[in-house]
């Protein structure tokens, strides 16, 4: 038996390197064996923060029996989803077909030519609920295989045919306009309750690209219905047990028990802090919400304390599981707490009001006598310095327990993500030291992730380059962090590295009638070349790339990318009106397109009164740059000076510009601001 992970860079097949499974990593080799063996081809695809892969591998896996049958009449092959999502991607698409549903663990078994014909999820050790157990499935699979070959070759050649088939193509659909938009309105406002603050059905997770389409839609049509939404989804989940009360940040999602609360799946991931600490800065700027402030800072403190990894960049998960102090890992164990808990840390008096405050009940709201925290009701203003206090007794008293496992591995995308949340949130909130978190995973990335010829690999850790080369919403989440880093610290190495990422999304990423695909051209060819434009847990690296390519536009003129944005703008025509909740961030684009974008221009120092009146403006999608006009760093400062040696404000959209203005006040009545007029 040779297990082969050990030199691996992901954490989560570095899991699996002691398994007694003889365990391959994707690669050519791996196929090749099964063909020298006449063996079919076992993928198991999970990720390391994954509960459910942990029970799996722990059952199965760890599990000295069924590893020898596994190595006797397969070979083993273990991806992690979030270093190759094109390989996720691509046989999810199947097993979803086949089966109607989909998630992690997904287990595949598929020929030599890595033609999938048999699928799953979790098997449990014994059948369970009607489900086969995992050795039932082995051995069906070996049968079929051994004694029925052509009708799993058929199987196989299907499958295969029937995905070649759902190949995309919405560039001849047209641009999403007012019409699309309010029906995406509609059909949303349709889903959501008021009264929870949710979006129906029992699994909740954050809605967050699609709180930012309503942010910028109200910003654009004054639609009073969709900041009102906004507001009752943010407060709905920074009240709830999806945000750690103690610690800031977001937990991956949310179930309704119907006998009780709202109970948190504990892993938190850093692509969901990044979008939603960007979101609560930007609910802040639209309404100046002082829950919205504390809650973006927290969730900015929390990335900064617990994912920065060594090398400046930011590490992709924390597991769900922890000890509980008896040797034992169990979910949610870091963060739950009981009211005799309370007591030895906060004393009666204090420990009574956080028990109500926080919804800590003596028989306990989660397991084993333990609650989850919550706001269970509304303070008042003389509450917030106590609860302040208390918070941070509760976080300190946390520090010594049994930290959940971390997944060092820097992914681009998600870093991207977080370099936009954190300069926006340092900018807005006078937070320097924000700012230069942000810089320093840019460093990173470009040191680390994108070599000498700027094309991006996926993963790193420790350093060193996974060797993965990156995909669509890697370069698209990049550019925007790169973006936005640029107008927030007014350097413009940031716009041109983005440019460098933009022409590669052009020439290898773009189909010949303008479709996008989520592999480069001359990617490794799997059994069909991913597309899915479709934003789920992170934007979708069509809509990703759409937003950047649409604001590198406006920053520079092109209009090679901005009609290479309008083209992937067809799919929120497509899509919007018929499934919102699923195409959150190409709304929020297509908002911007019909906005302008505005493109605003700021000759004066970076940092000063107007540079951050032009951050603040709640314009969809606005683009700003800000410095010396002699420069040539950025193409809208160029023949912009200060108008009588004074800072000064230029703001132009649809080929239209305004009076240039000195005025703070002025800048922001032009684009919307909020806060920055207090």
């Amino acid at each position: 038996m040779q297990n082969r992970l050990a030199h691996e860079t992901s954490p989560y097949l570095l899991q699996h390197a002691d398994n007694p499974v003889d365990w391959w990593p994707w690669s050519g080799g791996a196929f090749e064996e099964a063909r020298r063996r006449d063996v079919p081809v076992f993928l198991s695809v999970g990720y390391s923060s994954c509960h459910w892969c942990h029970v799996l591998a722990h059952e199965s896996f760890e599990d000295e029996e069924t590893a020898a049958f596994m190595n006797e009449h397969f070979v083993s092959v273990k991806v992690d989803r979030e270093e190759r999502p094109d390989i996720d991607a691509v046989y999810m698409e199947a097993l979803q077909a086949a089966t109607g549903q989909g998630g992690w663990p997904m287990s595949v078994f598929m020929t030599p030519a890595g033609q999938p014909f048999y699928f799953g999820t979790y098997f449990p050790p014994e059948p369970r609920h009607g489900s086969p157990s995992f050795m039932q499935v082995l051995e069906g699979v070996r049968a079929a295989w051994e004694g029925r070959p052509d009708e799993v070759a058929e199987v196989a050649r299907k499958i295969v045919r029937d995905l070649a088939g759902r190949q995309l193509d919405y560039t001849k659909a047209g641009l999403p306009g007012e019409a699309e938009l309010a029906e995406a309105l509609l059909g949303l406002t349709r889903e959501y309750d008021p009264a929870s603050g949710w979006f129906a059905g029992n699994t909740r997770f954050p809605p967050s690209m699609v709180v930012e389409f309503l942010l910028r839609h109200w910003a654009r049509t004054e639609s009073e219905g969709a900041r009102d939404m906004a507001e009752g989804l943010c407060a709905a989940m920074s009240r709830s047990s999806l945000f750690d009360q103690v610690g800031g940040g977001f937990h991956r999602y949310v179930l309704r028990r119907p006998d009780g609360p709202l109970i948190p799946h504990f892993e938190k991931m850093l692509y969901d802090n990044a979008l939603l600490c960007r979101v609560y800065a930007h609910l802040w700027r639209t309404t100046g919400s002082e829950q919205a402030r504390r809650v973006a800072l927290e969730t900015a403190d929390f990335m900064v304390r617990e994912l920065r990894t060594a090398e400046g960049g930011f590490a992709s998960a924390l597991d769900a599981d922890s000890e509980d102090g008896t040797g034992r890992h169990v979910e949610g164990a870091y963060y739950v707490w009981t009211p005799e808990q309370l007591r030895e840390v906060l004393g009666d008096q204090d420990a009574a009001f956080a028990a109500a405050y926080f919804d800590v009940t003596e028989e306990g709201t989660f397991e084993e006598g333990a609650s989850v925290l919550r706001l269970a009701r509304a303070g008042t203003d003389a509450d917030d310095d106590r609860v302040a206090g208390i918070r941070a007794r509760l976080l300190a008293a946390r520090e010594p327990r049994p930290r959940p496992g971390r997944d060092d591995k820097v992914v681009a995308a998600w870093n991207g993500l977080a370099i936009a949340a954190l300069a926006e949130t340092g900018a807005y909130f006078g937070r320097p030291d924000l700012i230069e978190r942000a810089t320093e995973a840019a460093d990173l990335l470009v040191r680390v992730h994108m070599g000498d010829v700027a094309r991006l690999d996926r993963t790193s850790k420790d350093g060193r380059s996974g060797g993965h080369t990156g995909v669509l919403e890697d370069y698209g989440d990049v550019a925007e962090g790169f973006l936005t880093l640029a107008a927030v610290t007014g350097e413009g190495v940031w716009l041109e590295f983005a440019g460098f990422l933009l022409d590669i999304v052009l020439q290898h990423f773009t189909g010949e009638g303008g479709q996008l695909y989520d592999t480069a051209d001359d990617a490794e060819q799997l059994i069909r070349r991913p597309q899915d434009p479709t934003d789920s847990a992170t934007p979708a690296g069509w809509t990703a790339a759409a937003g950047a390519l649409l604001s590198y536009a406006a920053h520079t003129g092109s209009q090679a990318h901005r009609a290479a944005a309008e083209g992937a703008l067809g799919v929120v025509k497509a899509l919007g009106p018929r499934v919102p909740r699923f195409i959150g961030w190409g709304l929020a684009v297509a908002e911007a397109l019909l906005d302008g974008p505005r493109e605003v221009a700021v000759a004066g120092p970076v940092g000063g009164e107007l540079h951050r009146t032009a951050l603040l403006g709640r314009a969809p999608g606005a683009v700003v740059a800000a410095g010396e006009t002699a420069g040539t760093e950025f193409p809208l400062l160029a023949d912009r000076p200060m108008v009588g040696g004074a800072p000064t404000a230029y703001v132009c959209r649809h080929f239209v510009c305004d009076a240039p203005t000195t005025d703070p006040r002025e800048l922001a009545r032009t684009l919307g601001s909020g806060p920055s007029e207090d």
